[in-house]
């Protein structure tokens, strides 16, 4: 962790670099997978670059979004990230006397994406990480998890067999996000985006499912349980009670995106705690779930809900209510490592979500000096800005069709 001496250091040099330094460039690229991952690279004109990551599956626009954007960027003071955020896209005029098409709130992908991107670029024109810019650090390293899950989680082997496999993974998670199966009279797998209700065997399997992955990886491991939004209150409820038994970390997102005061409801009735927050944008889009305490645990997508800085309001207003935080996260590496250096600033932060960690290319996006993942957490590096640089082979060898490396 940064020392106060060190950052005390680095004021006359961020002093003398204020107004000093454009933006030159914006570029994006994107990467396919299982998902589609949208980079960001911002230069400046003393030919220091930021680099950062916008939301990728569903990412319709979100490319096309960031560069319609770019000419209004062109010649900003990348250190006034928060004055170019606020300005982003502003409908009418901004502090410039430009004006722009929409408004910051309908381009919350493409304008996180930037805003974070430019956390790394301030990082490394002032040579500090982004983490001290941010306030500093409460902890050096963070937790992630996966989505590891049995492929039964009615067979008591097949769940043996994959507490065995998550016990041996060399990244060493130790929490595991997964939901359960629909079934229907033929017990096939289906799912009725309709159907907001469980019967009652259902229920019973929830209860028996879950139980069956407790006994087999014991309480060394913790297990979160992952609905999408499909549930009406009084089912949700019933959920809740279902898998109160085994303990989870939390239920996430059983109940329609917006708040309502079915979430207070739900909350004040489950012994379990209640995640959300996945879709949701800006303190405005927080604001009812925080007073009324209509959930347990925020889960912003930094991508989605407004970078860095905006989420770090949501969690300091967050606070008082004694409402800490976590992070959804299907991003890649660069995302991932990004969202390291934020919560490293959070003071109660729980754990974020990773679909790295599997050992296969989506672990070399990065250059990296050492370990990615360890016993189930992420380093915060001391680098600048967010510590990362992209291994061009591998980004190349995975460029969506019709992409290009931006050099």
């Amino acid at each position: 962790m940064i020392s106060r001496r060190l950052f005390l250091s680095t004021l006359p040099v961020a002093a003398a670099q204020i107004g000093k330094v454009k933006i030159k460039d914006v570029q994006v690229m994107v990467m396919q997978g299982g998902r589609t991952y949208t980079l960001i690279k911002i230069t400046a004109d003393n030919g220091v670059y930021g680099i950062g990551e916008a939301y990728g599956s569903p990412g319709v626009g979100v490319k096309e979004q960031v560069l319609a954007l770019r000419p209004w960027l062109i010649g900003k003071d990348p250190l006034q990230i928060d004055t170019i955020y606020t300005n982003l896209g502003a409908g009418g005029s901004n502090l410039s006397g430009n004006r722009t098409d929409g408004s910051a709130h309908n381009l919350m992908r493409a304008a996180s994406g930037i805003e974070m991107t430019l956390w790394d670029l301030a990082g490394k024109i002032l040579g500090v990480p982004s983490s001290s810019l941010l306030g500093g650090r409460f902890r050096d390293k963070v937790r992630v998890y996966d989505h590891s899950a049995p492929k039964n989680m009615l067979d008591k082997a097949s769940c043996r067999e994959w507490a065995a496999q998550a016990k041996a993974d060399p990244a060493g998670f130790t929490c595991h996000k997964f939901g359960f199966p629909r079934t229907n009279a033929k017990n096939d797998v289906a799912k009725d985006p309709s159907n907001r209700i469980l019967t009652t065997k259902e229920l019973l399997q929830v209860r028996q499912g879950f139980e069956n992955c407790r006994e087999a990886i014991g309480f060394d491991h913790d297990i979160i349980v992952h609905c999408h939004w499909e549930y009406d209150v009084r089912t949700a409820i019933q959920i809740a009670d279902a898998v109160e038994s085994i303990k989870p970390l939390w239920l996430e997102d059983p109940l329609l995106v917006d708040y309502s005061s079915s979430w207070q409801r739900l909350t004040a009735s489950s012994k379990v705690p209640i995640c959300m927050g996945e879709n949701l944008t800006r303190r405005e889009g927080f604001k009812e779930f925080i007073v009324n305490q209509g959930c347990d645990i925020l889960n912003p997508d930094l991508r989605n809900s407004g970078g860095f800085l905006e989420t770090k309001r949501i969690a300091d207003f967050a606070g008082p209510f004694g409402m800490p935080m976590a992070t959804h996260n299907t991003a890649s590496q660069v995302h991932t490592y990004g969202n390291i250096q934020w919560a490293s600033t959070i003071r109660d932060y729980i754990a974020t979500e990773t679909v790295t960690g599997k050992g296969d290319w989506m672990d070399k996006v990065l250059l990296l000096d050492g370990p990615y993942i360890e016993n189930g957490y992420i380093k915060a590096t001391e680098k600048p800005g967010l510590g990362i640089e992209l291994n061009p082979d591998t980004v190349r060898a995975h460029l969506a069709a019709g992409e290009v490396w931006w050099g």
